[in-house]
């Protein structure tokens, strides 16, 4: 999804200081910020629904035309509620912004972490058979478990319940559809008492998990096939790194 207006005209007259190229200048500037803000959420920095909405269907969309298949980790904070009652909404914020960098630290760069709203995360990852992705969320879990927050002799610790899923070529799924069964995985794992992970294949998932060459092309791409050259400005035809 490409910036509005990223390159500034020449001016027509030839001037080197042209009157309307500071204006054209300040439109610009203000019309990457609006984009930026359409995209991210401003707390944690991470991408907003919205961008996970249109990532998602790229890379579905790639699914159909490659064959990788695109796997989905919808992730919710254990009884979060109770962080913000008890030490304040400005703790819970910077709960959440820890666990937000957390969480970038633990991707690939063409992984694609977001903020889906509230105390809930979404981690997009292409090219990733459900193996593979069972597996991440089973380490963030247990990252999870073992990070300590410390905030004005605070010490807290948050766990979270995990649902993965994964999207093959050969489905006839919609996006919204796809979000949907995830989210059924979420909602399993928090009724079987949270801090746990749920995925379709349940106990008979394979724990082999080895890259196959087309998944190693997919996750470990020629430098610069999943780079983003500008942040504010990223090509059309790739899905951009998390920022």
């Amino acid at each position: 999804m490409q910036a509005p207006f990223t390159k500034t005209p020449a001016c027509q007259a030839g001037l080197s200081l042209c009157p309307a190229l500071e204006l054209i200048q300040q439109l610009q500037k203000e019309c990457r910020r609006l984009w930026d803000l359409s995209q991210t959420d401003p707390l944690t920095g991470l991408y907003n629904r919205r961008y996970l909405m249109y990532a998602l269907e790229r890379e579905m969309e790639r699914t159909r035309r490659t064959g990788l298949p695109t796997s989905l980790i919808l992730i919710d904070l254990d009884h979060f509620k109770r962080i913000n009652d008890t030490y304040g909404h400005q703790t819970g914020d910077l709960v959440l912004q820890e666990i937000s960098r957390s969480f970038l630290g633990a991707i690939r760069k063409l992984d694609v972490v977001c903020r889906y709203g509230g105390e809930e995360f979404a981690i997009l990852l292409p090219g990733t058979r459900l193996p593979h992705a069972v597996r991440l969320a089973e380490r963030l879990q247990a990252m999870l478990e073992t990070t300590i927050i410390q905030n004005d002799g605070l010490s807290l610790s948050v766990t979270a319940s995990f649902g993965v899923d994964s999207f093959s070529a050969k489905e006839k799924t919609s996006v919204s559809a796809f979000v949907k069964k995830t989210d059924h995985l979420l909602l399993k794992a928090k009724r079987q008492g949270r801090n746990n992970v749920q995925h379709p294949l349940g106990a008979t998932l394979t724990p082999t998990v080895e890259v196959t060459p087309a998944e190693r092309l997919a996750m470990f791409p020629k430098k610069g096939k999943y780079e983003q050259h500008d942040s504010k400005n990223p090509p059309e035809n790739i899905l951009p790194d998390q920022r």
